[in-house]
């Protein structure tokens, strides 16, 4: 089942249960997916991967939003966000665990030899292709960061 399809559906149970909530995170998604189809082709598809991404950058602008909104001490504005982005989140394939994420970057370490600082890019291209989707990047990034420094 598409992204598409199955927020029309989650869109129609939230109006019937007047979830207004939920109902601005979906219409946000809807809105995003539409725009990212029509800026790349006429009535194109988006691959899975292009949906993920998607998703992952909607769940990152609410999280950033809820972030600058608690530093204003403006927990009523934050609240919303967060709420949001759980519901984005929702959409996203299962996150992987930390001991996961290590599990998978010292396996990629040990592919390619890394050693320091100097590998990073290297191990961190393969990580993010590797876990695309199912890990944030920030995430993998800290862990890679601590694996070859030490």
């Amino acid at each position: 089942m598409s992204l598409l399809n199955s927020l029309t559906d989650e869109l129609k149970s939230a109006m019937r249960a007047k979830d207004t909530l939920k109902l601005e995170a979906l219409r946000a998604i809807k809105s995003a997916v539409l725009l990212a189809k029509t800026a790349t082709a006429a009535d194109a598809n988006l691959s899975e991967e292009e949906e993920i991404k998607l998703l992952q950058k909607l769940v990152k602008q609410r999280k950033d939003s809820a972030a600058i909104f608690k530093e204003q001490n403006r927990d009523d504005l934050a609240a919303p966000e967060v709420a949001q982005a759980d519901i984005i989140t929702q959409f996203l394939p299962e996150q992987l665990s930390s001991e996961a994420i290590e599990k998978i970057i010292d396996g990629i370490i040990a592919k390619t030899s890394a050693e320091g600082m100097k590998d990073m890019g290297k191990v961190m291209g393969m990580a993010s292709k590797e876990m695309s989707g199912k890990a944030d990047g920030k995430t993998i990034s800290t862990i890679v960061k601590q694996k070859l420094n030490g």
